[in-house]
């Protein structure tokens, strides 16, 4: 626990005070505009701070609002949990599978606690490495996480603070590491109080979301290190095993060393220091393999340790399910899958028709593992920002789900799975949200409709604002023994283990991998093994053993392998 109330806020003119109820007492103005008061916090109090005589406001560091962003922060104490991951050794990225899930719709309770008693289930499928979309605290109870206004404090729906900790100790007890997605290059639209207290924003960048996070203007040092003492507090304090950083495009910086290498260098260091492997996952847009390539004195590259290849998506998505519009316009190209399944980015120096200019750079494959690319064939954002939030099981077959899920699984990347895509979950996961403000409410629900108003969805895209578009979203747990929904978990549990089990499944060498598309069959060559999907209306045949089948696969007694429509077999050569 803190053991004293403190606050940045370098332009207060006439003083900070405390504010506990109505109880104000000054604080003292220390170096580099920091503010300090002698009041002992106590666990559980409520306190604000006042600057200049303005209305009280939450601490920007503050670990818990139990009355939501608007309201007072509470102290916690961190130290009050007894850890018992004392053996825990930590999560590699180089050979994880990953499980991205939103707490508010795992289970029918949406919180971190119930979220425990679904972790067997992971544990069987094979996963690795539990990915957390975001819990900064937001206005409400419902939303996907990404409008956050406290990045320090755990949204009081999921459980909070103490919830968190609970939740990472238990997947440890079950050797599943956990990985937490922050946002750092935008807060929300309401409730967000840091201009109050110093230029943790800058004018000279626009973003989607507008004005952009300070990270090279006058005062960028504390605003810096307000985000990086963010990460380093989830990897030390919370035991995290990773971070996923959204949207690292939009983290404006011109310095000549960038915020990113400055947090790789110091996440770094804290793994050094705590004897276990720390991971930094980026999202970003640029097809850019400096993201990932290793820190050198030059600034050739900014070492964080993965990135997501939303390319891949794009070409196992085109190619299941003859999706083409939007940004699939070039991924229908028939080869699109082989290049995404060699390399992970299909436009590395191509021209992009959705952009309408060349985008990306090569990645070398004798140099860059395609372990450090986190591939998948569905996530939040591939879901969710679809019209109705349908998912690809309700798109296409559960053969080519199948076929997918093979692709996916034997690949050189590090695999992603989106919740309940392991057994085809028949429950949409849509966009919703529970803005308070009236006037913000009304504009998301009406933006939401025009979006998608030019393809004729206007009338049929769930109101975010609804609470039925919530709950719509939950996973239905139900499913998971029933028919053909059983037959996937299984499928992907198989898949699972054998890249565990077999070097050539996992071999992060992106040269380790020959595709080729013939028609409607992908076939791909990964050391013994040939992965074979039949996407079409004719059956495939090739000669060896099976060696994992879904669908309408058999073997004659010539040894010929026939591989039906919408089927996947696992060959290994005679």
């Amino acid at each position: 626990m803190t053991t004293e109330f403190s606050v940045w806020a370098p332009t207060a003119e006439h003083g900070v005070e405390l504010v506990r109820g109505d109880v104000r007492t000054p604080m003292k103005r220390f170096d580099a505009g920091w503010w300090r008061s002698d009041v002992t916090p106590s666990a559980g109090e409520r306190y604000a701070f006042s600057v200049d005589g303005s209305d009280p406001r939450p601490d920007p560091r503050s670990l818990a609002q139990p009355d939501g962003p608007h309201g007072p922060s509470a102290v916690v104490d961190l130290n009050a949990h007894d850890w018992t991951d004392a053996s825990w050794s930590g999560t590699r990225l180089d050979g994880a599978v990953i499980y991205e899930l939103h707490v508010g719709t795992f289970t029918d309770r949406g919180t971190l606690d119930s979220a425990i008693d679904r972790l067997d289930h992971l544990v069987t499928l094979g996963i690795s490495l539990v990915e957390l979309m975001p819990l900064a605290d937001f206005p409400g109870d419902r939303g996907w996480g990404y409008d956050g206004v406290a990045p320090y404090a755990v949204h009081k729906t999921y459980g909070g603070a103490a919830a968190l900790q609970r939740f990472v100790d238990a997947c440890h007890a079950r050797g599943l590491g956990v990985c937490l997605d922050v946002v750092y290059n935008h807060l929300g639209p309401s409730g967000n109080y840091l201009p109050v207290f110093g230029p943790y924003f800058t004018d000279r960048y626009q973003t989607p979301w507008g004005w952009a996070v300070n990270l090279d203007g006058p005062g960028s040092e504390e605003v810096r290190a307000y985000f990086i003492d963010n990460a380093l507090m989830w990897l030390r304090d919370f035991h995290l095993d990773a971070l996923r950083l959204d949207a690292v495009h939009a983290l404006m910086d011109e310095r000549a060393v960038h915020f990113l290498e400055e947090l790789s260098a110091r996440v770094d260091a804290l793994s050094e220091e705590l004897g276990r492997p720390l991971s930094l996952i980026a999202e970003s847009n640029r097809n850019d393999p400096r993201t990932v390539a290793p820190r050198t004195t030059t600034g050739s590259g900014l070492g964080l340790h993965g990135q997501w290849a939303d390319d891949v998506h794009h070409g196992l998505h085109s190619a299941l399910t003859g999706e083409k519009q939007g940004y699939y316009a070039d991924f229908a190209d028939p080869g699109a899958l082989p290049k995404v399944l060699t390399t992970p980015f299909f436009h590395d120096g191509t021209y992009s028709s959705f952009r309408g200019r060349h985008h990306g750079r090569p990645v070398d494959p004798q140099v860059m593992p395609g372990w450090r690319f986190v591939a998948s064939l569905q996530t939040h954002d591939q879901v969710g920002n679809r019209a109705t939030g349908d998912r690809l099981a309700q798109l296409v077959t559960p053969g080519r789900l199948a076929c997918g899920a093979a692709l996916l699984l034997t690949s050189p990347y590090t695999p992603m799975l989106f919740m309940g895509e392991e057994w085809g979950a028949s429950t949409p996961w849509q966009y919703f949200t529970d803005h308070q403000d009236p006037d913000l409410a009304a504009a998301v629900s009406k933006g939401r409709r025009e979006e998608f108003a030019d393809h004729g969805w206007s009338a049929e895209v769930p109101d975010p604002q609804a609470v039925s578009t919530f709950d719509a979203s939950k996973l239905d747990w139900s499913e998971v023994h029933e028919g053909d929904h059983e037959r996937l978990f299984e499928w992907y549990r198989l898949l699972i283990a054998l890249r565990r089990a077999q070097p050539d499944l996992s071999d992060a060498r992106l040269s380790a991998s020959v595709v080729r598309r013939e028609g409607a069959t992908v076939r791909v060559r990964r050391g013994a093994f040939q992965i074979v999907c039949n996407l079409g209306t004719y059956d495939a045949a090739l000669p060896g053993t099976i060696t994992a089948a879904f669908g309408a696969v058999t073997r004659d007694e010539a040894g010929m392998v026939t591989v039906g429509p919408d089927s996947v077999a696992i060959i290994k050569s005679a």
